[in-house]
């Protein structure tokens, strides 16, 4: 654990340049052979050549996709397992994913849904009604709120939304033709127009992750504590609620429902810089980004020439994760 705040300057720093170096390598690497020469070329001497085209219509967009999505599940993560004082708090756990899909496809179905924007608006809500259906059911009963409850609530609204989901592709070739690809969760083919129309989301939803950093740190040490410290606790878990909204829905409508970087991420940053949120969250969203550029790498080359989705490679990495962190007991 980095325990100076110089160190885990330095330590950003360095996540960074790995950052870039795999946004690099995101735009190289693949099936069409890229070279660093024709990146550069491909800018300022634009040919129309195969190559080119390639490198701005799917490379570059490709890799800034992988980063955008898998930072912002990255904090959505992280901010849950602070809000809710559960190591296994993730979009994708607590159904905010199958929520935000769902609605998706139910656009898509029997709306004959589209456009870019109104995917976003349709993830956005989504993610909305299914964090307000698990935090109501995971706060019934004489206890209120608890992790078992609010854990078991999220899998069985995860469970209930992909099944209704399924349903309507088994009763609509047309939706599941358009979506089956992205329901597995993937950044290829995706344009830099999708990316756009979700960025000032994101960007809300990163800044204001930052902000409340803080206030993550007081509201960690139990409600009541942070009660007796002034601090409005409804204020804040509401705008926690609110970010992983925004990150997670924006995720969604841009990349499908990615799981596992939500629940692995915010682990390995606190086991690097400790609990320290102001620290935890910047940590995340640069891991989370890494993380899902190198799976999306890696999923190119998997059963080349033909790709993985980048979700099935995420859960690869994410399952054994998962399962070690629940052995140790989500009540630790």
């Amino acid at each position: 654990m980095i325990k100076s705040n110089i160190g885990k300057l330095i330590g950003l720093i360095v996540g960074f340049l790995i950052l870039c170096l795999l946004i690099w390598a995101s735009v190289v690497l693949g099936l069409t052979k890229v070279t660093t020469q024709m990146v550069i070329d491909s800018f300022n001497q634009f040919d129309g050549s195969n190559e080119h085209i390639i490198i701005h219509d799917t490379r570059i967009p490709r890799a800034l996709i992988a980063a955008a999505v898998g930072a912002s599940l990255a904090i959505a993560g992280t901010i849950m397992q602070g809000l809710t004082n559960n190591p296994l708090a993730s979009p994708s756990l607590f159904g905010i994913n199958a929520g935000a899909s769902f609605f998706v496809v139910l656009g898509i179905s029997f709306f004959g849904v589209t456009s870019l924007y109104s995917f976003t608006w349709l993830a956005f809500l989504g993610a909305f009604a299914s964090s307000i259906i698990v935090y109501i059911l995971g706060s019934m009963g004489r206890e209120g709120l608890t992790p078992i409850k609010i854990t078991l609530s999220g899998a069985a609204m995860a469970a209930l939304f992909s099944s209704l989901t399924q349903g309507m592709l088994t009763l609509n070739e047309r939706a599941l033709d358009q979506v089956l690809f992205w329901l597995a969760g993937s950044v290829q083919g995706r344009s830099m127009d999708i990316l756009i129309a979700v960025l000032p989301y994101i960007l809300i939803g990163w800044l204001s992750a930052l902000i409340i950093g803080k206030q993550m740190n007081v509201l960690t040490m139990g409600e009541d504590v942070a009660k007796g410290l002034g601090q409005k606790t409804i204020v804040v878990k509401l705008l926690g609620a609110i970010i992983v909204v925004f990150l997670a829905g924006s995720s969604v409508a841009v990349a499908g429902p990615i799981g596992f970087i939500g629940i692995v991420i915010p682990h390995i940053s606190r086991w690097i810089v400790g609990k320290d949120y102001r620290w935890v969250i910047p940590y995340s969203g640069l891991l989370g980004a890494t993380l899902l550029l190198m799976a999306d790498i890696g999923a190119r080359y998997l059963i080349m020439p033909a790709e993985v989705p980048v979700g099935v490679m995420t859960a690869f990495i994410g399952v054994p994760f998962f399962i070690y962190i629940a052995r140790r007991g989500i009540n630790e």
